[in-house]
């Protein structure tokens, strides 16, 4: 495929905020792909050279990208950078100088898709002496060759900011639509033109008016693993319609949240249909999703949510660990899919030698211990071992750890997803061999009544803990998803995680550090929604915690564009905020703003598709008012 092809999709999908638009924009490439390249496609449509579980990173500045400019366009750096402050964005300065360039070679050829995927995930790997020259030479290469709007999306998929707002629900969606046949009632057909449209006023391929006009249809088909073979499916009624497609969606779903890789999920559901997406296995080494869970606004709530009888578990103050192991070998992963078995030895081997399976994923937090008084230490302390490293055998000593574990997903080739949790803690309880602040099982009980649940809420907080969790004994385990299969019940006014989108260079003192961070939510589509600054709860002196130092050096080199003291940075670092309220505000574009934000920590374990959402703010919000009653 030629990347321009590509690119036509990316500016029909900027130029539209409407989800079902992006979606069918996203449709009409998937169906026009290749095996061969599906999984490139799905990548670069999110923006993305490797799936997520996958470590290698694109590791480059914006400064690079400018001298390769230099080298491309042959405009002088100085002019460059100069309308690169003005218009805030690398790719569109990229645009507009390959417009103008003064230097072209005399035979360019098309761009690919193949091209420019493979010279983007070279400079992930390139090393060594002689490395800088190295991958400058491979992105001047590609916007040489590259017409304008073709190095604007280089520009900002080199530099991880892609901006065309596809999220993980329409990219889903999109492959239901691409690879199943449509349910007639939620797809129709336009009457001019005979395409296949979603629920919109006017055709997008010919503007004419859709007539949504549901006609009931004998069913024609029994189960959804034997879809006919015709130009829709028929339902009997609009709501069996949409059970059908919901029913379609989720085993695309189901699909992702094990293998973490759409490309991976749109070649199954292009080959092999329904069946081979239920097919499709856990696989130990290769991390998934892990389940999360909403916060209960009290134990009367918890109850509704999870039933009776429930379990209620400690809530630890550490940082999430799934552990795997296959063919003896060991490995743990953050939520944000991060390799830290090498920080964390101790825990591997725990892992291998208490957990009596070959091969297995489990879900565990690991808590730091205070060597002399053996108490539980807050998740800052523990923090700076995931960040180091070097000195593992320092740190090992200076903080030790407890590993708590609380779920299991596979075991010994067995799917344990669709287990019920009384039955993934009734595994545990088989292959786990206990041993007292090391390696343990999340300390639960089985409780029917608001009091009992009190008590044990209360044991909890006393040991230092964050609060308590509350689980349905019946429900499966589904990866990466909110849906009040267990809940969590904490103080009131618990922090929020938000991610850093910009920040502004300090002045006198504090000129060569970043300052002042502004801070967001996301939507549903992982559009990120700004809810203000932070300035305060960050250290001057790095020694005494998280400092304008650290962050400067973590933000530097994800900075995509400049505007006086200004600076926008890709979505990255995750800042657990804490504050005294939060209040309606016009000035922020998430509609809300915090009152006296303060630095907790910097959550290096969480990844941006787990920061707090606008609904969970706009929750958070209301429940402000039942607290004061």
């Amino acid at each position: 495929m030629h990347y321009e092809t590509l690119v036509e999709t990316y500016e029909k999908l900027s130029a539209t905020t409407k989800r079902l638009n992006k979606t069918y924009y996203i449709v009409e490439i998937l169906k026009n792909t290749s095996e061969k390249e599906l999984s490139k496609i799905t990548l670069l449509l999110q923006g993305k050279i490797f799936p997520s579980h996958d470590e290698r990173k694109i590791g480059v500045a914006s400064r690079l990208v400018l001298k390769a400019l230099n080298i491309a366009t042959g405009i002088d750096a100085g002019k460059i950078e100069s309308i690169w402050k003005k218009t805030g964005d690398l790719g569109d300065t990229a645009e507009d100088l390959v417009k103008k360039k003064t230097q072209r070679t005399l035979f360019t050829s098309r761009l690919t898709v193949e091209k420019v995927f493979s010279n983007i995930q070279s400079l992930a790997v390139i090393e060594g002496e002689g490395s800088v020259d190295k991958k400058l030479k491979l992105i001047a290469e590609l916007l040489t060759s590259a017409l304008p709007v073709e190095a604007k999306y280089i520009t900002r998929t080199i530099l991880e900011d892609l901006r065309v707002g596809v999220g993980d629900g329409s990219m889903r969606d999109a492959i239901a639509w691409a690879f199943f046949p449509p349910v007639y009632g939620i797809f129709f057909k336009c009457e001019r033109c005979k395409k296949i449209m979603p629920k919109v006023q006017r055709c997008l391929y010919c503007t004419n008016e859709i007539s949504q006009k549901f006609a009931p249809e004998p069913k024609n088909f029994t189960e959804i693993e034997k879809l006919p073979e015709k130009e829709f499916i028929y339902a009997e009624t609009e709501s069996e319609a949409r059970e059908i497609y919901n029913q379609i969606l989720n085993t695309v779903q189901y699909s992702y949240d094990l293998t973490n890789d759409f490309g991976i999920t749109a070649i199954t559901a292009k080959t092999k249909g329904i069946k081979g997406l239920r097919e499709i296995a856990l696989s130990p080494l290769t991390p998934i999703k892990v389940m999360l869970y909403q916060k209960a606004g009290g134990f009367e709530d918890a109850f509704e949510r999870v039933g009776k009888p429930a379990a209620i578990e400690y809530k630890y103050d550490g940082f999430r660990v799934q552990c795997h192991k296959k063919n003896n070998k060991v490995q743990l992963f953050t939520r944000r899919l991060e390799d830290v078995t090498g920080q964390f030895p101790e825990v591997a081997e725990r892992i291998n030698s208490n957990v009596n399976a070959k091969n297995f994923i489990i879900d565990s937090e690991v808590i730091g211990i205070d060597p002399k008084t053996k108490k539980f230490l807050p998740f800052q302390k523990i923090s700076r071992r995931i960040k180091r490293k070097y000195d593992i055998g320092f740190m090992r000593d200076e903080l030790p750890v407890a590993v708590k574990i609380f779920d299991i997903m596979e075991a010994e080739g067995k799917n344990f997803l669709n287990e019920p949790f009384r039955e993934r803690r009734a595994m545990l309880k088989k292959i786990v061999k206990e041993e007292k602040d090391k390696i343990t099982l999340a300390e639960q009980k089985i409780v029917s009544t608001i009091k009992e649940a009190e008590k044990f809420y209360k044991e909890s907080l006393e040991m230092g803990n964050e609060g308590a969790m509350m689980k349905n004994l019946e429900a499966p385990y589904k990866p990466g998803s909110r849906v009040g299969y267990g809940v969590k019940i904490k103080p009131s006014m618990e922090p929020l995680d938000l991610v850093i989108i910009g920040a502004e260079w300090g002045e006198g003192k504090r000129s060569s550090w970043l300052s002042s961070f502004t801070i967001a939510c996301r939507d549903d589509e992982g559009k990120f929604l700004e809810m203000g600054k932070v300035g305060t709860g960050i250290k001057e002196k790095e020694e005494e915690g998280a400092s304008f130092e650290e962050l400067t050096k973590l933000l530097e080199p994800l900075i995509i564009s400049e505007k006086g003291r200004a600076v926008k940075v890709k979505p990255k670092i995750v800042l657990e905020i804490e504050y005294e309220e939060i209040q309606k505000s016009p000035s922020y574009t998430s509609g809300f703003a915090l009152r006296f934000p303060r630095l907790k920590n910097i959550r290096d374990d969480k990844p941006v598709s787990e920061i707090h959402t606008i609904e969970e703010v706009e929750a958070v919000y209301n429940s402000q008012f039942d607290l004061k009653q």
